[in-house]
């Protein structure tokens, strides 16, 4: 099941809105950061590309997003992001009502609906964006407003409706009398009218307000004055219309996304165990019977087929997870788990992994640029870097792929149905071929043939007698001559001690 909304650029037969105008210049100075506010991320985008994945499917003709603040940042953002909108300058950040003037003149030719959204709403969904547009059209208004119903209306601007329902003017709180106040329908700071109209009335908006700025709200108060009517459309879900100024709001705007992206799994069959403790991009894609345990994070384009296990405590970024894969207490990063492959617990696979069917990499295990074949396995305490594996073969504990000689990387291939012992070195470059073996504590640096058996250390020597000699009156000493006594060789123990070294040690 994907999650992702449609993404930005999807045109459908025909254009819903002939023009989006995003407002993206301001400062952001309460989130504290060097970040422009609308670059901020949350559930694997930036507020602003969660805005544009909103308005995306209204398949305007032409984007324009108004940017100021950080304009470097935002710049490059949109090329990566969104490469078909058109990044507009508002050199002085003089008010919403200017950055909409500056994004039309930017945009001469444009005629029919246009949508005004501020950048920093991130919950924007695209059914209430249509919702908006499609209201406008019905109604025939010249300015259609989103409002919401909200429970604390404190410090936003109320919606003044007439007898007939058509909006009147927008009250900010500050201006507000009693009966004012008391109004719990407010404004959502969305717009939709058309073109020529909306850019006629930014002519006559003026900035004899305490801030000095031109406000965009000003213009509906112009057309209600002109006899024209003015629409509002109330969103379903509050949320959606909520901005985010500071890093407090926006912590809660994760959460409060999150909370949708996994109400829509769990309706669709997921199983998600702990919905408190576990994170998932909107755009990863989840198929259902997944099982996803406390402290999971799905985040980029991760994707996790049906029947599989995540978690707990498991972080996968950019990750593809098989068919019944179970993958535990692991990172894994631009990795390849394949159907029926155990991952874990804490393990690490880092990007070029590629883990075929029914293999498995285990507890303390970490992969990087790193493919096993159909049924391999690297079960505990290994690095497996620049390697291919085959089918079939098993990789021994504390086993180092040796990939790095300081300048380059190179690479080692171990066969299909080989054994290779605990710990080995693999210095790469290097072959291993297919049924051959390795003895435990072999540093291999030749070619392997297949069917071999390679031993590459030292051979093991006993000196009967060191402990005694040299760690006398020790516990280890006194362990030794135990056993000796009990083995009846207390004697020679006793004649090491006090005799001379052996050959082998002068």
């Amino acid at each position: 099941m994907s999650l992702q909304e449609p993404p930005v650029g999807t045109t459908p037969a025909e254009p819903v809105v002939a023009a989006v105008v995003v407002l993206a210049a301001g400062q952001g100075t309460r989130m504290r950061s060097r970040t422009p506010k609308v670059l901020h991320a949350l559930g694997g985008r930036s507020m602003l590309g969660h805005v544009l994945a909103a308005a995306a499917p209204l398949a305007a003709a032409r984007t324009a997003v108004v940017v100021g603040s950080g304009r470097e940042q935002v710049t490059a953002h949109l090329a990566e992001a969104a490469p078909s909108a058109l990044a507009v300058v508002q050199e002085e950040q003089n008010g919403s009502g200017h950055a909409a003037a500056v994004a039309l003149d930017a945009l001469p030719d444009v005629a029919g609906p246009v949508l005004i959204v501020n950048g920093d709403a991130p919950l924007l969904r695209p059914e209430t964006l249509a919702g908006l547009v499609a209201a406008h059209r019905a109604a025939g208004d010249a300015l259609t407003v989103l409002t919401a119903e909200v429970a604390e209306p404190t410090g936003l601007g109320r919606i003044v409706r007439d007898t007939g329902g058509a909006v009147q003017r927008i009250v900010e709180e500050k201006d507000a009398d009693d009966a004012q106040r008391a109004i719990t329908e407010v404004n959502a700071g969305v717009y939709v009218g058309d073109a020529g109209t909306v850019r006629e009335a930014l002519t006559r908006v003026g900035s004899a307000n305490q801030q000095g700025e031109q406000y965009l709200t000003d213009v509906l108060g112009l057309l209600v004055a002109d006899g024209r009517r003015v629409g509002g459309h109330r969103a379903d879900d509050p949320a959606d219309t909520l901005g985010c100024n500071d890093q407090r709001e926006l912590a809660d705007r994760r959460r409060t996304l999150n909370d949708r992206v996994l109400d829509r799994l769990m309706r669709d069959g997921v199983v998600v165990v702990d919905p408190r403790t576990t994170w998932v991009d909107v755009t990863v894609e989840v198929a259902p019977e997944v099982v996803l345990h406390p402290g999971t994070q799905l985040l980029g384009a991760t994707t996790v087929a049906a029947g599989a296990v995540v978690g707990p405590d498991t972080t996968l970024t950019d990750t593809e997870v098989g068919e019944r894969a179970s993958v535990v207490r692991a990172h894994c990063q631009l990795a390849v788990v394949g159907d029926d492959v155990s991952v874990g617990p804490f393990a690490y696979l880092r990007p070029g992994t590629r883990l075929a069917r029914g293999s498995k990499v285990g507890t303390f295990v970490e992969t990087k640029n790193a493919q096993l074949g159909e049924g391999s396995k690297v079960p505990h305490l290994s690095y497996v870097g620049d390697a291919t594996i085959g089918a079939g073969t098993n990789i021994g504990a504390a086993t180092v792929f040796v990939n790095y000689d300081g300048v380059a990387k190179h690479h080692t291939t171990i066969g299909s149905h080989a054994r290779t012992g605990a710990d080995n070195m693999f210095v790469a470059p290097v072959q291993v071929g297919d049924g051959a073996y390795t003895a435990a504590g072999s540093v291999i640096t030749e070619d392997v043939p297949a069917g071999a058996m390679a031993v590459a250390r030292g051979r093991q020597r006993n000196v009967a007698g060191w402990v005694a000699l040299r760690r006398p009156g020790t516990r280890a000493a006194e362990a030794a001559a135990e056993a000796a006594a009990e083995t009846g060789g207390g004697g020679q123990a006793g004649s090491r001690a006090t005799g001379s070294a052996p050959d082998d040690e002068r």
